[in-house]
């Protein structure tokens, strides 16, 4: 039988401990690697949020129109005038056959700015204009997310 004494077995626990460890080299490399991969993937998906923002206005756009035809089925018109979207939430004085609200509230698009709705519309003549300023918050411009197509 081999006894140990309590200083041999101190030492033997101390080796093993070293030997075990990471040393600082080691712990710098992972953290240069993690750097690195860091750096290839955070700029992949940097720009898929602005991409999220436009799909949402699409999809929300979308939403408004199918809540406008609805509007208009049931009151032989669209919304018009200054109220425009808000007719979907609030019943209008001239809609004898409003059934709605149409939509809970009236979201904002991505950027929080208002949606702009025109009725009739200088795109689409014989309903109505719905678009999102973009991220840029102006409307007019290349951004813009609409119910028409443009023309590129």
């Amino acid at each position: 039988m081999n006894i140990k004494t309590k200083s041999e077995i101190q030492i033997h626990a101390t080796r093993n401990a070293r030997q075990r460890a990471f040393t600082l080299i080691e712990l710098l490399l992972v953290l240069v690697i993690l750097g690195i991969l860091a750096a290839i993937v955070v700029p992949k998906f940097a720009g898929r949020t602005e991409d999220a923002r436009k799909a949402a206005a699409a999809t929300q756009i979308s939403s408004f129109s199918t809540a406008l035809d609805a509007f208009e089925v049931d009151n032989g018109y669209y919304p018009k005038g200054k109220s425009g979207l808000g007719d979907l939430v609030n019943p209008p004085r001239d809609a004898q056959n409003w059934k709605g609200p149409y939509l809970k509230d009236m979201p904002k698009d991505p950027w929080q700015h208002d949606y702009i709705y025109e009725c009739p519309g200088r795109m689409n003549k014989t309903s109505y204009d719905l678009s999102s300023p973009g991220p840029d918050g102006k409307s007019g411009n290349e951004d813009d997310i609409t119910n028409w197509q443009n023309a590129k």
